[in-house]
């Protein structure tokens, strides 16, 4: 067996698709790799909260007041009061009958879709969705029919093919995390509403980001209340840990009796649930930090499709660079690396085969002078590669 796992990993290595991990330290937008200074292209922290002081006390209080570990699942003993209080924020802020906080973006989506589907249920995937939606429409058992990306003729010839009296999910990213483009969320709503599905969405890339009070991409495309089921992840823009699945009562009562990811994981530490609520708090109340990332945004990849990069559908604050072979991607990030610029490979299985690409994704603490710093050298290295002209 062993032999077999090692050929494995070699055959990996030969399609320079293998990964080893790298020991990191971060310091908000810059962060240190083997004693190297980089300035960060490839963090989650959009809005740059997770070294944010207020969110540092508020998980040093937590921990004073309610001790280190949760010591049960939540439905044991491990449903300590942060839970009641930062759930009751969550729903104010997102606006819904109920909501539920989880350990992970990964148990959200595997539990929701575990619970909801089942073998006699139909699951509507758009193909690019994260790798969590693939897995939780797997364990469901339920039929899955993916459809092309964004791709809103296909889906309704699937949705027409299907048998009317099946319960059909639609789920789907609204950012997605490895193009930055926007799913078409109102006429999502509009095939939902006619085929009688259940709209599932995936807020992990926009929450904080989008929305008025950074509510996420629903509420910025004003389709809130008809989307069915909201996850999104306090992990990323929000600078914690963990994840929320939100929508009616009955809905949140169904998962935790029914969502075995929930069920059978040991509850989130005090620290984060004083972190997660403190982040909830700055988020609604500095529109500033979102207005400032959307801008830089904006003009950090109008610089790269004017020199000539192909960047995608990215209309966000995630911006690929999409060279193709995965040896070209790698070697692009490794002499962004020595310019002091740190900003990731990403390669099949992430994406599809053939489209590996720098994944460039901004944060609110950085600055308009940093980041045309970075496009100098960023349009320099693809000079030198033939990327563009």
């Amino acid at each position: 067996m062993w032999e077999e796992l090692q050929a494995h990993i070699g055959q990996l290595e030969k399609k320079a698709q293998k990964r080893t991990l790298v020991n990191v330290e971060s310091d908000g937008c810059f962060i240190r790799i083997d004693g190297q200074h980089l300035f960060n292209f490839s963090s989650n922290n959009y809005l740059g909260l997770a070294h944010d002081e207020r969110l540092i006390q508020a998980s040093m209080e937590a921990t004073r007041k309610y001790g280190v570990g949760a010591t049960a699942s939540r439905l044991v003993v491990g449903n300590h009061p942060l839970y009641e209080q930062a759930e009751a924020a969550l729903i104010h802020w997102k606006g819904y009958e109920a909501a539920l906080i989880v350990n992970s973006g990964y148990t959200a989506n595997v539990g929701i879709l575990s619970s909801l589907a089942g073998r006699d249920a139909v699951i509507f995937s758009d193909k690019w969705n994260h790798a969590s939606i693939v897995d939780g429409a797997i364990l469901s058992r339920a039929e899955v029919k993916r459809y092309r990306h964004a791709d809103l003729d296909h889906l309704e010839m699937l949705l027409k093919k299907t048998d009317k009296h099946k319960r059909k999910l639609i789920v789907t990213d609204t950012i997605f995390s490895m193009d930055g483009d926007v799913a078409p969320l109102r006429e999502l709503v509009s095939l939902k509403e006619t085929y009688g599905a259940i709209l599932v969405v995936d807020e992990a890339h926009a929450s904080g980001v989008y929305g008025k009070n950074g509510e996420g991409m629903a509420h910025e495309c004003q389709v809130a209340q008809h989307v069915d089921v909201h996850m999104g992840t306090f992990s990323k823009a929000l600078g914690a840990y963990g994840a929320y699945v939100a929508g009616k009562r009955v809905f949140i009562d169904y998962l935790i009796n029914t969502m075995r990811p929930f069920i059978f994981t040991t509850a989130l530490p005090p620290s984060v649930l004083g972190a997660i609520y403190a982040a909830i708090d700055v988020v609604q109340k500095e529109s500033t930090r979102r207005c400032h990332l959307q801008a830089l945004s904006a003009h950090f990849r109008t610089r790269l499709q004017q020199a000539g990069f192909h960047t995608g559908e990215s209309t966000t604050h995630i911006v690929p660079i999409i060279v193709g072979e995965n040896e070209r991607a790698l070697a692009f990030s490794a002499r962004l690396r020595e310019r002091g610029i740190v900003a990731v490979a990403i390669r099949p299985p992430t994406v599809p085969e053939g489209t590996a690409r720098i994944r460039f994704s901004l944060m609110a603490t950085m600055t308009k002078e940093q980041v045309d710093w970075a496009l100098d050298h960023i349009c320099a290295v693809g000079k030198e590669m033939g990327l563009i002209p």
